[in-house]
């Protein structure tokens, strides 16, 4: 017998022998993992594949000089346990372990079960309308399932996400009517309730600033025939009641928070919703109306994490790729254990408060302290030197779908799809997730907890954070020497790309990142206070340069409607350089920056080189076709003009010289001012309305002040008439009045104007006809103002009447819009629209 083959016996067959080459393991979802994982006899799972290369490791085998390729044939591989990767099963850079697809076959490694022996309801079931039976349909869960307790909260149907059941219809939302931080309890209308019972795992959904909260619900108690208060859990009213930031949005101006409830029998309503019934383990559905459930694919998911890379400080994981595998159906349930109330970028808050008096040590001023959580993620690394992550699909995914998590260094993600995820994209860096208060910074000697040299390049990032609606496409928080390049990310809630955190101007380990020629379009989904690109704290020698930033969305329940920029220098920014790139404006936002941060040649001016070369390289421009965008019916938002008004409490003028040098000293340029009577208006763009508000009220304290952000009407002559030339020196006449107070008749009122395009297209036809280039109407509680903007030279009062010329339509709709309207205080009788004065 020769030596080799005696060798090979040693191994007991646990691997082909193949020689002093590379060693290929085949793995087959109809394999054994008994077999000797060869092409013709295949292992059965990528974890049997590891275990065998392990022992190849272990035993410094000969075979594997050039490194073992643990070769995965097509099909769906079911987890029952993650994947687990450690420091012994690491290669060495002549010897690589890599984990990949079989050439041109699709690999789903799958942490999700499927729901099947679907019937329809036919008889009453507590809490479902019984005008639903024979409609909605039901499943027993699967006895594959064996968890105590199980609980899941997403659930796909034929690979798209279903609705858990929700007390509002499609994507609109209900508005709170009060909080009550005192009682901790949210007040809602009573005909939000309806008949709805406080049962076991319903849930509160709000919208609040840049982030979201679920809080489970405890009890409702009635207060009035029209108002009730909702009670939570612990630990989640706890936080939500006592930190500052963020909380639920109270303004006249622009609406209270969104929220819906959801989770109920009783809320099943809807085609699409679905509800798992956790005592009797069966899960109701009502299909839309193309499904089959005899046929339909449907699919829970049952674990957390697919794939852990688990390195120590003084042992990486090291010389490992992972190639060509879809990764898809992960779970997370802290949010029905112990609510959800994320600080930023999704981390929860297990502790936070707002602090009397305020500062500490470090901030004198700062206001609250906090301590957070980190999200579970699909695939988790840590401690790990030269790991490749390419040409991978990350998809249906209920948290953060990869996470650098502590000491990844010199590694790369690279081709990757990362679409349909619950929470962040990609995140890495420290966040201080085992004690470090948020606003302090993270200093370290122990150089091997440190996120560095990581490259995130020519991924692209569809439709995450559709569980947290603050969550960001790319995110870190302290990690030094990183290179993000070349990602297209698009479809997401809030920010595009996310890197720092502490809001400190304190030296940490941040520093040396560079966030270039990425393609950021179609953010802000849902949360503003966001950007394209978003800083925070010092991180000398940071470059952000030649990305395309474009198309913000308008987001129907944004706090502040002007509050999103597309880029974002936030507290603490500094040492940073941001240049050469590409934004429709220049709407930025620098907020308590630190030093040295230095802005050169960003915006509209830009050469459009910089647009076509930003992106995925012509290599990845086949992932494309999973962009998402196109799902979305949402309208695009653009930088506007602010429009705030002054009125003075003692019927006296604001001096408007005095205000023109203010605005002036605060950054405001070239505004218009208009007055009538004690009232004055400010149009003009401006960095941050939410700041340049509480200058104004310091500096003009005898007067009351509104900012107009809700806009209920808006016609652009480039976009709704023939002619699409852009006339650049224009006039703009601002005009007010009120909105009769009868509220059916103010919301009449708004939506004949948001559907006025569709039904009554001779109106916007006349605006063309007298060559107006703008008309905007703003509401605030029941004040409107009318801005018109009319080629300069031109008379108002000389072009209206063209608006009703040969169009009888445009007389029908004056006279239908003259009975929502009247003047506002100090007009005269039949007064109704007040031209103010231009100065």
């Amino acid at each position: 017998m020769s030596r080799f083959f005696s060798y090979c016996i040693g191994l007991f067959l646990l691997l082909p022998c193949i020689g002093f080459s590379q060693v290929k393991i085949w793995v087959s979802s109809d394999g054994n993992d008994n077999a000797i994982g060869s092409e013709q006899a295949p292992l059965n799972t990528i974890g049997k594949a590891i275990r065998n290369a392990r022992n190849l490791r272990r035993l410094n085998d000969s075979s594997i000089l050039k490194g073992v390729d643990i070769i995965v044939k097509g099909g769906t591989y079911q987890l029952d346990e993650p994947i687990i990767i450690r420091p012994e099963d690491s290669g060495n850079p002549n010897s690589i372990t890599t984990i990949k697809a079989n050439e041109n076959d699709e690999v789903i490694v799958s942490g999700g079960v499927r729901v099947t022996n679907w019937t329809s309801v036919k008889n009453n079931v507590d809490g479902l309308n019984p005008k639903l039976l024979g409609k909605v349909m039901v499943a027993d869960l699967p006895n594959t399932i064996s968890i105590e307790a199980f609980d899941f909260r997403q659930m796909w149907v034929n690979g798209k996400k279903a609705v858990r059941a929700k007390s509002s219809t499609g994507s609109m939302m209900q508005r709170v009517l009060n909080w009550d931080k005192q009682t901790g309890t949210a007040i809602v209308s009573s005909k939000d309730i309806g008949t709805l019972m406080a049962s076991n795992g319903l849930e509160f959904f709000i919208h609040q600033w840049w982030e979201t909260a679920n809080l489970r619900v405890r009890k409702f108690e009635k207060m009035t025939k029209d108002s009730v208060r909702v009670f939570f859990h612990e630990p989640e009213s706890k936080i939500q009641n006592e930190h500052p930031w963020p909380s639920p949005w109270l303004s006249k101006e622009t609406g209270n928070s969104a929220y819906y409830f959801v989770n109920s029998l009783e809320l099943l309503d809807e085609p699409g919703e679905w509800f798992f019934d956790a005592g009797a383990k069966k899960i109701y559905y009502y299909p839309l109306t193309n499904e089959d459930m005899a046929t339909a694919e449907v699919v829970i998911p049952v674990l957390e994490n697919l794939l852990q890379i688990q390195g120590t400080p003084e042992n990486l994981v090291h010389d490992l790729k992972i190639e060509n595998i879809s990764f898809q159906y992960s779970s997370w349930l802290r949010p029905s254990k112990e609510g959800h109330v994320p600080h930023q970028t999704g981390m929860y808050m297990v502790e936070a408060y707002k602090l009397k008096p305020a500062g500490t040590q470090e901030k004198p001023k700062l206001d609250n302290q906090a301590w957070i959580g980190r999200p579970k993620s699909a695939i988790d690394i840590s401690y790990a030197f030269n790991f490749e992550f390419s040409n991978n699909k990350l998809m249906h995914l209920a948290s953060t779908g990869l996470d650098t998590r502590v000491g990844v260094v010199n590694s790369i993600l690279k081709g990757n799809v990362l679409k349909d995820i619950g929470g962040n994209g990609i995140l890495g860096g420290y966040f201080g997730e085992n004690g470090l208060e948020v606003h302090r910074p993270y200093l370290t000697t122990n150089q091997n907890e440190i996120v560095q040299n990581v490259k995130v390049e020519n991924n692209l990032i569809s439709d995450i954070g559709n569980e947290d609606w603050g969550c960001v496409g790319i995110g870190f928080g302290y990690a030094r020497n990183l290179k993000i390049a070349h990602n297209e990310i698009e479809n997401v809630p809030y920010s595009g790309i996310s890197v720092g955190w502490g809001w400190t101007p304190q030296k940490s380990i941040l520093e040396n990142n560079i966030i270039a020629q990425n393609e950021i379009h179609h953010f802000g989904r849902t949360n503003y206070d966001c950007a394209g690109i978003y800083t925070l704290s010092a991180q000398a020698g940071t470059i952000i340069e030649k990305n395309y930033i474009d198309s913000i969305y308008s987001a129907p329940y944004a706090h502040l409607p002007t509050h999103w920029f597309y880029l974002y220098t936030d507290e603490g920014s500094s040492g940073i350089t941001i240049r050469n790139n590409w934004t429709p404006s220049q709407k930025y936002l620098q907020n308590n920056n630190g030093p040295n941060n230095i802005w050169t040649n960003n915006g509209p001016q830009v050469e459009n080189q910089i647009k076509s070369s930003a992106g995925l390289d012509d290599q990845y421009s086949y992932l494309k076709k999973y962009s998402s965008t196109s799902t979305i019916g949402l309208k695009i938002n653009k930088e506007r003009k602010e429009l705030v008004e002054l009125t003075s409490e003692d019927n006296r003028k604001i001096n408007v010289k005095a205000l023109r040098t203010f605005l002036l000293s605060k950054g405001v340029k070239d505004a218009l001012i208009y007055q009538w009577k004690n009232h004055t208006i400010i149009y003009s763009f401006v960095q941050d309305m939410t700041v340049l508000r509480g200058q104004l009220q310091n500096a003009f304290p005898n007067n009351s002040i509104k900012v107009y952000q809700d806009l209920v009407y808006d016609f652009e002559s480039q976009e709704h008439c023939e002619s699409k030339e852009i006339q650049k020196d224009v006039k703009t006449i601002v005009m007010t009045a009120n909105l009769v107070s009868d509220p059916t008749k103010q919301q009449e009122y708004i939506d004949y104007h948001q559907s006025q395009f569709e039904k009554w297209p001779e109106v916007s036809k006349g605006f063309c006809n007298a060559s107006f280039q703008q008309v905007l109407v703003f509401k605030n509680e029941r004040q409107l103002m009318l801005v018109i903007t009319i080629p300069k030279g031109m008379n108002l009062d000389k072009l209206n009447p063209k608006t009703t010329e040969n169009n009888p339509r445009v007389v029908e709709w004056n006279k239908l819009m003259s009975q929502y309207q009247e003047g506002i205080l100090g007009t005269k009788k039949g007064e109704i629209w007040v031209v103010l004065k231009e100065y």
